[in-house]
């Protein structure tokens, strides 16, 4: 068995609109729950118990979780004699975690997508603080803009619609025109926040950002908040408050599958 890895030690630049550090800390304070479950999936084709397999997913498993240690992303594939042994994964972090709670949220993001995902050939975790997912095909540094999952708030009240959805244009528009693959703004009551993957490019985030920040504008409206998460970025935005609601219901899950596509079945909050 030989393992690859390809280590992007990122330094995540962090772009900020109309903010001051302050306004920062307070976006960390609401998405303080690392650990809240967003969504998950797991892939059709199954691997027999005791396999080569299996034995190469918990060696990619836990080459993922040391790594999380030094780093906020990561990949690796672990080679196996046959085709059907290979394992490709990665990981990611959100951009403004701490070592230590990145490592801890790849951990707890490893052992759910086992438990979610018993014997499956491929599976995703997308918690709060990070992503964990891996497959027997390879999609390591695929560009991927479907959509996985959106979530949208109520609206918010009529007579500051026109004001939040102004606000919260602008801070798009401000993360659109960042740098970085982590970027994080606000103005006024609207916080926002986007990120992509480790694995793509500048250009390629750039595109997957421009099309989860459009979906998040069309599809939510005047939503108090809301979350796009595409396959290689995600986009979110958010009143003051609104996240710390929004992590209360991810809190009570209700779980279904909802094809996408792809090979993995997506686990959503309904």
């Amino acid at each position: 068995m030989a393992i690859m890895a390809t280590n992007a030690m990122l330094s995540l630049s962090l772009s900020v609109c109309f903010i001051s550090f302050p306004f920062f800390l307070a976006i960390q304070t609401v998405l303080c729950s690392t650990d809240s479950f967003v969504f998950g999936g797991c892939s059709q084709p199954q691997y027999a118990p005791n396999s080569p397999f299996e034995s190469n997913l918990n060696s990619l498993l836990t080459s993922l979780v040391n790594s999380a240690t030094y780093s906020s992303y990561n990949s690796y594939t672990i080679m196996g004699s046959t085709p059907q042994d290979i394992v490709y994964g990665m990981y990611q972090c959100r951009g403004d975690l701490s070592m230590p709670d990145c490592a801890t949220c790849v951990a707890r993001a490893a052992t759910r997508v086992g438990s979610y995902c018993p014997t499956a050939c491929g599976g995703a975790v997308q918690l709060q603080g990070c992503y964990v997912k891996y497959d027997n095909a390879t999609f390591l540094g695929a560009v991927d803009k479907n959509e996985v999952y959106k979530k949208c708030g109520t609206s918010v009240e009529y007579d500051k619609e026109d004001e939040i959805v102004g606000r919260r244009d602008a801070v798009m528009s401000g993360l659109m025109n960042g740098g970085g693959m982590f970027r994080v703004g606000g103005s006024g009551e609207v916080q926002g926040l986007a990120q992509c993957m480790g694995d793509i490019g500048v250009g390629e985030c750039r595109d997957c950002l421009s099309e989860a920040i459009g979906r998040l504008k069309s599809e939510c409206g005047a939503a108090a908040y809301g979350d796009v998460y595409l396959g290689k970025c995600y986009a979110r935005f958010s009143t003051v408050g609104a996240w710390g609601n929004a992590d209360k219901r991810h809190s009570q899950l209700s779980l279904d599958y909802l094809p996408v596509v792809g090979l993995l079945s997506f686990l959503m909050l309904s």
